[in-house]
């Protein structure tokens, strides 16, 4: 790559050579992934063992109860798996009019979860290791207990809120009537038996077999809609990545129900502008940036649903003249408050893992909030997540609740191509953070050639849903002042977990370049 190798921000962490390398937020969970690599598994059976492992030991973020998608490089072309679950059959617009939005917990946010399943396509279709090998790990960890890091632990804290208004969320996750301490000792057996259960039944067990009913029964005895047939109809689905050229490489995205279309869209603006012309971190790059996703994020909330009810495409939106007339509205010395004008015809973990023989996976899995819907099945581990808060309550909006539908998603894993080939697997966690921290990274990367640990190190800024922003420390104080002066809105009181998390893997002329997020407690491993 040709990127320079300074390191011009405070850092915890260096990038690791190697030539099969794992990256995540969670030191036991990239380990894991290391140990399928040296069974002789390939970078597919490493990432599902990551993901495995991290439901145990950042449950905070992510569950048995998520969903997940994945982009995987098998050596020749790129394959994208959409494992995001449908809404209730019985969900219905009139169910939650009166609300005038989702509710935020409980029984009402709960889609049929979609990791589990989207472990079994993986392996079925790319894995080389028996299904079972990448669970033990996960299982050992749940069963015997993990030291709990020092960020997740103050995440863990955060939730505890949630201690009081559901018992069995309590009960697993707060066995001494409190969230762990940095260095304590944490166990869950139920995890275990649960997480073995499905691998000796490759996932039926959760899909139509015991794991169902208790999930089913749980939800009829508390009021919950999701049933047996939900659970059993569940699918994921391969997709065709979308992609955008900038500056010479291709981004790819899962397609929609995600929002990776917001970073293709971002960038698609972008290109019309020359922004390596700017100094790297002064304010006229911000601007061009913010600006460029404050657009994306308005076409992004309006047309963005599930495929099937989506009315605008995502060709339309990455129309390069449609690009080029946003582009043209950015103007250099005012902020503005962009809507959609193209006519109508925050929890999560995200790994990455690349073997010696050219395959690389770009995996994202998530509760959507800490713990998600703060329902817990009883006996079983399994923290269900609130997916459905994706949905809104508007009859007309293509993202409207429904029955059997499934939402808007947050999480979107990123890939980056050049001359159809594999160069870089990578993601930025964080709910709304996501697609923006995909073009920060892109943008650091190939427009001020920065490497893939200083792009991680980097201070990084943040757009709102209701477009005011937030900047990092890190970056000088006249920043500040200068966007102010352009009449950007700041936030008040954000904090650092806004900003996200990021891990990256490049492919190297020989073997491949590996950063992790210093924000995070994980790491980059290879041999």
């Amino acid at each position: 790559m040709n990127v320079s190798w300074d390191f011009p921000y405070p850092s915890q962490r260096m990038p690791v050579f190697a030539r099969n390398v794992v990256a995540t937020s969670h030191p036991l969970a990239a380990q894991a992934g290391l140990q399928m690599l040296q069974k002789g598994g390939n970078a597919v059976d490493a990432a599902i063992a990551t993901a495995i492992t991290l439901t145990v030991v950042e449950p905070i973020s992510n569950g048995i109860g998520g969903d997940a998608f994945a982009l995987v490089w098998d050596g020749e072309r790129l394959h994208g798996l959409n494992g995001s679950g449908r809404s209730p059959k019985t969900w219905s617009y009139e169910k939650f009019e009166a609300l005038g939005k989702m509710p935020e917990r409980g029984w009402d946010t709960v889609t049929v979860p979609g990791a589990v399943d989207a472990w079994v396509q993986l392996s079925d279709r790319f894995g080389r290791l028996p299904f079972t090998d990448l669970f033990l790990p996960a299982i050992h960890y749940a069963r015997h207990g993990f030291s709990v890091p020092p960020v997740i632990a103050k995440r863990w804290s955060n939730a505890e809120t949630l201690r009081d208004r559901f018992e069995e969320f309590a009960r697993t996750f707060m066995p001494r009537g409190r969230a762990p301490y940095p260095g304590e000792l944490f166990k869950c057996p139920y995890h275990a038996a649960t997480l073995q259960s499905i691998a000796d039944t490759k996932g039926e067990s959760f899909y139509r077999g015991e794991l169902a009913e208790k999930i089913a029964r749980t939800a009829k005895m508390d009021g919950g809609s999701l049933t047996m047939e939900d659970l059993g109809e569940h699918a994921s689905e391969w997709v065709q990545p979308i992609s955008l050229e900038y500056r010479g490489i291709e981004l790819n995205e899962v397609p929609p129900n995600g929002q990776g279309l917001a970073s293709l869209i971002t960038l698609g603006i972008l290109r019309h502008h020359d922004i390596s012309g700017y100094p790297v971190d002064l304010a006229d790059s911000l601007h061009l940036q913010i600006e460029a996703m404050k657009i994306a994020f308005s076409e992004a909330h309006r047309h963005i649903a599930d495929p099937d009810s989506m009315v605008v495409s995502p060709e339309a939106l990455l129309d390069d003249r449609f690009l080029a007339e946003r582009a043209e509205e950015i103007e250099m010395d005012r902020a503005m408050h962009p809507r959609s004008s193209i006519p109508a015809d925050r929890g999560t973990v995200y790994l990455t893992a690349a073997d010696e023989k050219g395959m690389m996976v770009s995996y994202i899995q998530s509760n959507y909030l800490d713990f998600g819907s703060g329902i817990v099945i009883p006996g079983t581990g399994i923290n269900l997540q609130c997916r459905g808060r994706g949905f809104v309550v508007e009859r007309e909006h293509p993202n409207c609740v429904d029955g059997g539908k499934r939402p808007f998603h947050t999480i979107i894993p990123g890939f980056v191509t050049k001359d159809n080939n594999a160069l870089m697997s990578f993601g930025v966690m964080g709910g709304h953070m996501q697609a923006q921290g995909h073009v920060q990274m892109v943008v650091r990367i190939f427009d001020y050639l920065q490497n893939p640990q200083a792009a991680c190190d980097a201070p990084r800024w943040y757009v709102s849903e209701d477009f005011r922003i937030a900047l990092e420390p890190g970056f000088p104080d006249s920043v500040i002042k200068d966007l102010k002066k352009r009449g950007h809105r700041f936030m008040e009181g954000s904090n650092m977990y806004l900003f996200g998390g990021g891990q990256l893997i490049c492919r190297m002329e020989d073997g491949y370049c590996a950063a992790s997020d210093p924000r995070k407690d994980g790491q980059a491993v290879g041999f």
